[in-house]
C-alpha cells in the first residue's frame, strides 16, 4: 500500500520537478540563475485559476481533448514500474495496452489541434503524426525483442536483460537505453527534434498544437506531457536499476536517475540546436536502427551458435 501511495506522489509531482530541473540546467549552462525548480508547478496552479478563452470555431472535440490527454497519461502510469519493481497493473502484453493508451492521447491531441480550423495547428499535427509513425514500430520491436528473451511479456522483463541475454546483455542494454532516450526526446518534444521554447512558425511542432489552449486545458496538457516523459524515463530506470535492492534504496536510485535524465536533457538543449526539419526523420530513424540491432542480438542469443 505504501509503495502505491509513493507511486501516486511520483506521478503527481515528479513530472513538474523534471521540467523544472531541465529549465534550471539550461539556465546554469547559459550563465543565469534561472527560475526555481518548482516553477512549472507554480505555473500549473496559476493556469488552473485562470479563465478559459475558447474559439467559436471549435467543437466539443477541442473541449474534451485535455481531459482525455491527462486521463490517458494517468492510466498509462498504472502499467509502468515506477519506484517499485513491478507495475500496479502487471499483465502479459501490458506494453501493448500502454502504447495504445498513449496513442489514444496522441490521436485526440491531433484532432483537437485540427478542430481549431487553423492551418498553422494542422501543420504541427501533421508533423507530430509523421514522427509517431516512426517511433511506434521501433518501440514495439524493442520491447517485444527484450521480452522474448525471458518469455515474460510484462515490463518486469526489462530488469532481467542481463540475466537472460548472456554475453549479449551489455550490448542489448546499451542499444535499448539509447533507443528509449531518443524516444523521450521525440515524444517529449525536446531538442533536437523540437524546441519547446521556440515560437518560429517553420520549426514549431508540439507548441503550435496547443496555441489555442488556455487556463486549465493548457495546464493539463503540460502536465500530461511531463507524465509521458516520466513514464518513458521509468522504462530506462527499469533496465538500469538492479532487482533485489532494499525498497528505500531502489526509490532513491529511481529519483536520482530521473534527476540525471533531466540534467542530460537540459544539457543537450543547451549544447545543441534544433536540427533541420528535413533531418528530424533521420534522427528518429536512429531509434529504429537500434531497435533492429536489439532484435538481431536477441535472435542471435535465442537461435545463434
Amino acid at each position: 500500500m505504501a509503495i502505491k501511495i509513493l507511486n501516486l506522489i511520483i506521478v503527481l509531482f515528479v513530472p513538474f520537478l523534471m521540467l523544472g530541473i531541465i529549465k534550471k540546467t539550461k539556465a546554469f549552462w547559459g550563465g543565469r540563475y534561472g527560475a526555481p525548480v518548482l516553477q512549472p508547478l507554480y505555473d500549473f496552479v496559476k493556469l488552473m485559476k485562470k479563465d478559459f478563452v475558447i474559439s467559436k470555431t471549435t467543437s466539443g472535440i477541442f473541449r474534451i481533448t485535455p481531459v482525455i490527454v491527462i486521463a490517458s497519461a494517468l492510466f498509462a502510469a498504472l502499467f509502468v514500474p515506477l519506484a517499485s519493481s513491478s507495475a500496479i497493473i502487471n499483465i502479459p502484453a501490458g506494453f501493448i495496452i500502454f502504447a495504445y493508451i498513449l496513442g489514444l492521447s496522441k490521436f485526440f491531441s491531433l484532432i483537437g489541434a485540427m478542430d481549431t480550423g487553423s492551418s498553422f495547428e494542422g501543420m504541427g499535427a501533421s508533423r507530430e503524426a509523421c514522427f509517431t509513425t516512426i517511433v511506434e514500430p521501433a518501440f514495439f520491436m524493442l520491447l517485444a525483442s527484450i521480452m522474448a528473451l525471458s518469455g515474460n511479456y510484462t515490463f518486469d522483463a526489462l530488469s532481467k536483460i542481463i540475466e537472460n541475454s548472456g554475453n549479449y546483455g551489455i550490448l542489448i542494454c546499451i542499444f535499448a537505453l539509447i533507443a528509449l532516450f531518443i524516444m523521450i526526446l521525440t515524444e517529449g518534444s525536446r531538442v533536437p527534434v523540437d524546441d519547446p521554447a521556440t515560437h518560429l512558425e517553420l520549426t514549431m511542432i508540439h507548441e503550435v498544437m496547443i496555441l489555442d489552449n488556455s487556463a486549465a486545458d493548457l495546464a493539463l496538457i503540460t502536465w500530461a506531457s511531463g507524465i509521458k516523459m516520466l513514464l518513458l524515463s521509468s522504462l530506462i530506470a527499469a533496465i538500469v536499476i538492479p532487482q533485489g535492492l532494499p525498497q528505500w534504496i531502489a526509490v532513491l536510485a529511481y529519483l536520482a536517475l530521473m534527476f540525471i535524465i533531466s540534467v542530460i536533457i537540459g544539457t543537450i538543449e543547451s549544447a545543441t540546436a534544433r536540427i533541420r526539419m528535413s533531418h528530424v526523420f533521420e534522427f528518429i530513424f536512429v531509434m529504429s536502427s537500434f531497435a533492429l540491432v536489439v532484435l538481431a542480438l536477441v535472435v542471435a542469443r535465442m537461435f545463434g551458435g
